[in-house]
C-alpha cells in the first residue's frame, strides 16, 4: 500500500437528476433522510473521509440546492449541467475544478445516494494510489435487474455493460456498478473528452470511461463494496428503504 500523502482528492458530487419520480417540486437531492438532505448526508461521508476540495453539479432545482449549499458547503464550487445528456456530460460541466485539479484523485459521487460511507471514499482513493487510472465501486446481488454490469477478467475491470445494451450473457453477471467512481486526475480529463454516445440512450455514459481507459492501456480496478452504500433514491418507495437503513445503522452505533 503506497502512502497517500502528497495525493489531493477532489470529490465531484453530481446533483442535476430532476427527480421526477418524487412527485415533488422540492429537488431530489433535497429530500431528506434522518435529520438532513439526502445532499446532506454525502456531504457528510465526503469531510469524514478528509476530502480537500469539493464540486457540486447542479441542474433542475438549482437554485434551492445552491441556497443550501451555500450553508452546508460554503467551500464547494458550484457548476451547471444545462442540457441532460449523461453521467459523463455532468461530469464534465465541472470542467473548471477538474482543470484546476492536475495531481491526486478525482472521486465521482452522486446527490442521491446517501447511504454512501467514508470508508467507501477511502477504498476508492486508495485503489488509485496503488496504481488504477480507474476505480469503480461495485457490489454483488441476487437481482442485478437493471444494473449495469461490471465485466471482470483475470482481476481488471474489462467495461461496465448498462443493461439496457447488454448481451443475454452479459445480464447473468451478479457484479454490478455502484455509480461512485474514482479517477487517476493526471488522467481524467483526457478520458474524459473521448467518451462518445454510441448506445441505446444517445447520451455520454460515465462508465464508457472504463472502455475508454482500457484501450488506452491504463489499469482499471472494481472495488466491491456493500449494496447500501451505493444505494440510490429515485422514488418515494426508495426514500423510504433509505430512511430505514439509516436508522438501523444509527442504532447500531
Amino acid at each position: 500500500m503506497t502512502d497517500n500523502v502528497g495525493w489531493p482528492t477532489l470529490a465531484v458530487i453530481l446533483a442535476a437528476g430532476q427527480g421526477t419520480r418524487m412527485r415533488s417540486s422540492l429537488p431530489k437531492v433535497m429530500h431528506a433522510v434522518g435529520d438532513r438532505p439526502l445532499l446532506g448526508h454525502v456531504l457528510a461521508a465526503v469531510e469524514a473521509a478528509g476530502i480537500e476540495q469539493v464540486a457540486v453539479v447542479l441542474g433542475a432545482g438549482g437554485p434551492v440546492v445552491a441556497d443550501y449549499l451555500r450553508q452546508a458547503a460554503p467551500t464547494a464550487r458550484l457548476f451547471t449541467q444545462h442540457e441532460q445528456l449523461g453521467t459523463a456530460h455532468a461530469l464534465l460541466a465541472a470542467r473548471g475544478a477538474l482543470q484546476a485539479h492536475e495531481q491526486g484523485c478525482v472521486l465521482v459521487l452522486f446527490g442521491d445516494s446517501p447511504l454512501i460511507s467514508a470508508q467507501t471514499l477511502s477504498r476508492l482513493r486508495q485503489a488509485l494510489i496503488d496504481g488504477a487510472a480507474v476505480a469503480v465501486a461495485g457490489f454483488y446481488t441476487d437481482q442485478p435487474g437493471p444494473y449495469g454490469r461490471l465485466l471482470v477478467e483475470d482481476g481488471h475491470l474489462r467495461a461496465i455493460r448498462e443493461a439496457k445494451d447488454a448481451s443475454a450473457e452479459e445480464l447473468q453477471v451478479s457484479f454490478c456498478n455502484g455509480g461512485v467512481m474514482g479517477l487517476r486526475a493526471d488522467s481524467c480529463l483526457w478520458l474524459l473528452e473521448r467518451i462518445g454516445k454510441q448506445n441505446a440512450q444517445g447520451e455520454y455514459y460515465l462508465t464508457d470511461v472504463v472502455t475508454v481507459a482500457n484501450g488506452a492501456g491504463l489499469p482499471v480496478t472494481a472495488v466491491e463494496v456493500e449494496e447500501d452504500d451505493v444505494r440510490g433514491v429515485n422514488d418515494r418507495e426508495q426514500l423510504l428503504a433509505a430512511e430505514r437503513i439509516y436508522r438501523q445503522r444509527q442504532a447500531n452505533l
